[in-house]
């Protein structure tokens, strides 16, 4: 055989292992990357790429997050999304604005906990004053649009002095809360609108209703006990307390200790409501000299 014949053999047999080598890496090697290549292809020409129609699904969308967050703003409460835990101190100072000077309150931070797919800091609250101060720090947790939950509530009556050196019937209670909030977004919304915490005064059922304190005639009004009807006109009525000073009255204004009721022109007297420490009464004063026409009668 030839030398030329060998060489020409030999660059056949090489170049049938090149095919064969091409072979094997394309269709053994490189498939599995092939076939991830084309599914990658046949997804991204799926896409409309079109300005136009992009803008046109993005107010679509937009229209339909909407709706999906006024359906969650309009529910009576709301979880927020990973809460921070001084927000309910913020929250406090905001109820607590429009309370009663002696009313003070102390807010402690308890722990954290997890219930089932939810997490809740919970606080521990004190607060020493007036009893409606106490319903409204109640009722503002109850009804707040972030869910608020009251876990215990005690409370107890207590007596104290204010400067004068009265009596002042006040409350304390001692509040453990739950403050709810989740790990994500499904049950938030993004605006926030509060409820309304405005409660209505209630009956204080810890107030005394007879009490042996009565509280001084500060006001300088006109004290009833040994007082004098002088005249009735038509403007009102003419009165003098023990010490001789004359007061100029008309029905409903305030004396101490209670309020002048009715003026009766026809028997020439006038009525008051009392109100001594709980015990109520109704006084009645008459003219003096209706009072010698009668006697002489």
């Amino acid at each position: 055989m030839s030398r030329k014949l060998k060489n020409t053999l030999g660059l056949v047999g090489l170049l049938l292992i090149v095919i064969a080598a091409g072979i094997v890496y394309n269709y053994f090697i490189q498939e599995s990357s092939i076939k991830n290549r084309q599914d990658k292809l046949k997804k991204l020409q799926s896409f409309n790429y079109k300005t136009d129609e992009i803008t046109q699904q993005l107010k679509d969308l937009s229209k339909r997050a909407n709706v999906l967050d006024s359906l969650l703003a309009s529910r009576r409460f709301n979880i927020p999304y990973n809460l921070s835990s001084i927000k309910f101190f913020k929250f406090m100072n905001s109820i607590s604005s429009t309370f009663s000077p002696v009313t003070k309150i102390n807010v402690e931070y308890v722990d954290k906990f997890d219930e089932k797919e939810f997490t809740y800091y919970e606080y521990k609250i004190e607060a020493n004053g007036e009893y409606n101060d106490i319903f409204k720090i109640i009722y503002s947790i109850e009804h707040s649009k972030e869910l608020k939950k009251i876990k215990s509530v005690s409370i107890n009556n207590i007596v104290s002095s204010d400067k004068n050196k009265m009596p002042e019937f006040l409350v304390r209670s001692t509040i453990i809360t739950d403050v709810y909030f989740a790990h994500n977004d499904r049950f938030a919304t993004k605006k926030l609108l509060e409820n309304d915490l405005t409660a209505r005064p209630q009956y204080d059922i810890f107030y005394p209703l007879i009490r042996n304190e009565i509280p001084p005639n500060n006001e300088g009004l006109l004290d009833v006990q040994g007082a004098k009807l002088l005249a009735i006109i038509p403007e009102g009525a003419f009165l003098s307390d023990s010490k001789g000073k004359t007061f100029l009255l008309w029905e409903g204004e305030q004396v101490y200790l209670g309020y002048l009721t009715k003026i009766d022109y026809d028997n020439n007297k006038v009525n008051f409501i009392i109100n001594k420490g709980g015990i109520i009464e109704n006084v009645s004063l008459s003219l003096e000299k209706e009072k010698q026409k009668k006697t002489k009668q």
